[in-house]
């Protein structure tokens, strides 16, 4: 089945779109990782914060938040990174990645992008342009470590 991108204001969401981001949020984050924090972190529906959803027969497989760089301090945060267990392994990381960079910079246009990511996957980003900003740190019991492009 194909994958339907679809890149959100907050204002614009659905409120079945949002269920459906909160839910595979939580699936993955909360319950997979084993790592009890709160998630709805009062972001979601701020400033402008955009959400970059991939739907596959109606159900969401993947999705980033896109926080936006007046709120942030200057900088585009790309973060709340996720695939759906039963969609890994297919490439759709690099998919969600390159769609949300590309989103980032049509809604704000050469402004730098910074993501928190988790240590073991910095590679990952490397891929994408992203390099190391700072030192490594434990958020929620995980290490992690600041990347910006």
């Amino acid at each position: 089945m194909p994958i339907e991108w679809l890149c959100k204001h907050h204002s614009d969401l659905g409120k079945e779109q949002l269920y459906a981001i909160l839910k595979l949020r939580s699936e993955v984050f909360v319950v997979e990782q084993k790592c009890p924090y709160l998630d709805i972190d009062g972001e979601d529906l701020a400033s402008d914060t955009c959400h970059l959803m991939a739907w596959q027969d109606d159900t969401l497989v993947a999705y980033l938040r896109l926080l936006d760089p007046t709120s942030q301090g200057g900088d585009v945060v790309i973060g709340r990174v996720v695939i759906a267990p039963h969609a890994r392994g297919k490439g759709l990381g690099h998919e969600l990645m390159e769609q949300g960079l590309k989103h980032a910079e049509q809604l704000w246009p050469d402004v730098p992008v910074y993501l928190s990511a988790q240590a073991h996957l910095q590679d990952y980003y490397a891929r994408h342009g992203f390099k190391i900003a700072g030192e490594a740190y434990l958020e929620d019991g995980i290490a992690h470590v600041g990347m910006r492009r």
